[in-house]
């Protein structure tokens, strides 16, 4: 597992923009700001980490390839960034931080259940999970399939996404980690083919 994520960083060009990043940032720092412990998790390259700094907060930002964590120690020099091994515990202690933050992460987990369940104990009492994720909108699904794109090149096996998400699954796998308060909206793009979810769980 661990040669196939540095794989995946190998051919992502040094410097490159994070996905939908204006859109991301904006819901990052409508959640997060001065003073705020926030965990990074699955920072990639450092792009938001860098955006929380800037914005005031304390940052730990934390990813399983040394690749990403060396792009990301770059990028957020003001930041403590730390590689994690993949399905172990965090290493933190409980109450760790008020708001964490799984941009684009939780589609490349395989154990989504037991990353929740570090995310929650690394959580203060009332802090907030902010999540994004790409949307799997039935209509945009419907239509491709309609038009001749086969299911395969979406699900391809191959790919980096090891896990698919409607806002009714990420409400679900959120609400069932114990999280009492979840608003999930779907985003980008007309209201039946959004590309992205936004959540932000309590």
């Amino acid at each position: 597992m661990e040669d196939w994520r540095e794989a995946l960083w190998a051919g992502v060009p040094e410097g490159a923009q994070p996905e939908r990043f204006a859109s991301r940032r904006a819901f990052l720092l409508a959640h997060a700001g001065p003073g705020d412990r926030v965990l990074d998790l699955g920072c990639g390259a450092g792009a938001f980490a860098a955006v929380l700094t800037g914005a005031g907060a304390q940052v730990t930002a934390v990813d399983v390839a040394a690749e990403a964590v060396r792009r990301a120690a770059l990028q957020a020099p003001d930041a403590q960034v730390l590689q994690v091994t993949e399905g172990t515990s965090l290493p933190f202690g409980e109450d760790a931080f008020d708001v964490v933050w799984a941009g684009e992460t939780l589609e490349h987990v395989a154990d989504v259940v037991g990353l929740l369940a570090e995310v929650r104990r690394v959580l203060r009492w009332g802090g907030v999970l902010l999540v994004t994720t790409p949307n799997q909108a039935r209509v945009v699904v419907a239509l491709e399939a309609l038009a001749g794109r086969p299911l395969e090149r979406r699900l391809d096996p191959r790919a980096d996404h090891l896990r698919f998400f409607t806002a009714r699954t990420l409400r679900e796998v959120l609400e069932a980690a114990g999280f009492a308060q979840v608003d999930v909206h779907a985003v980008d793009g007309p209201p039946p083919a959004r590309r992205a979810l936004h959540a932000v769980a309590r």
